[in-house]
């Protein structure tokens, strides 16, 4: 647990330190230049490369190809379309919730109306986060013999949702956590997360992209009907369940040689 903990605050540290850093040498280049999104994409784009960098150099967390040769494509198609049916469900679950405070809205308004934000949030934020939390993290609580696997995936789901340093986010990266822990405890591989995770931030990138405004409910995107919005949330979970079923049934775990 404890060097679980440590892969977290080595994650953060990277965020925080890097960011002052990124930020200072951009400022001391530019001055008082405004190019708001142009340093913001900058510094999560690196802060992102010297995660990934870091926790694979140091074998944190290893990535093996091994799970990759029995050629998967089954798995990680299934991933993508349990992606695609879990968004409005938790949405419509998130909106049924009392209101959070959205500390990063600023930030992610600059990120996803911009080309090279998908970059940051669409590619390298599902690959770092990917590599740290299921990679790193749950591999790490799942080798306790004090933990049960899903005590292990609940525990890297909290800790997932905490690292977002986000309110608004929490509750929804919770949920998903969970379900990404799921597929890593039974691959042993990042790779169906990390597809999962992609088709996940991809859609949040083309939405917010057609209705920009950032506090837009369900009821907003289906003009207003109730029972719409509740028809897509039914129709949604008869994409995701039988998905996760599907998985259930192709998920195999592959020992690296």
């Amino acid at each position: 647990m404890k060097k679980a903990l440590s892969f977290i605050l080595i994650f953060l540290g990277i965020q925080l330190l890097g960011g002052a850093v990124i930020k200072t040498v951009w400022e001391l280049v530019a001055g008082n230049a405004d190019a708001t999104t142009a340093k913001l994409v900058t510094m999560t784009v690196l802060c992102s490369l010297v995660t990934i960098v870091v926790f694979l150099w140091a074998r944190y967390a290893e990535v093996s190809p091994a799970w990759l040769r029995t050629r998967p494509w089954t798995v990680l198609v299934w991933s993508v379309v349990a992606s695609l049916g879990a968004i409005i469900p938790c949405i419509w679950l998130q909106e049924q919730m009392p209101e959070l405070p959205n500390w990063m809205e600023n930030e992610f308004t600059v990120l996803l109306g911009s080309p090279w934000g998908y970059l940051a949030i669409g590619l390298l934020a599902p690959f770092s986060e990917e590599v740290v939390l299921r990679g790193a993290v749950l591999r790490e609580l799942l080798r306790s013999p004090k933990l049960t696997p899903w005590a292990a995936i609940a525990i890297s789901a909290v800790l997932f949702a905490l690292i977002h340093m986000n309110p608004a986010q929490m509750p929804y990266a919770f949920l998903i956590g969970l379900l990404l822990g799921w597929m890593y405890w039974r691959t042993g591989s990042i790779l169906p997360g990390m597809a999962y995770h992609w088709a996940n931030n991809s859609v949040a990138y083309i939405v917010y992209n057609i209705y920009p405004d950032p506090d837009f409910k369900l009821i907003d995107v289906f003009k207003g009907s109730q029972q719409h919005v509740l028809m897509a949330v039914a129709f949604s979970l008869l994409i995701l369940i039988p998905a996760i079923y599907q998985l259930n049934l192709w998920m195999k775990r592959v020992h690296s040689s």
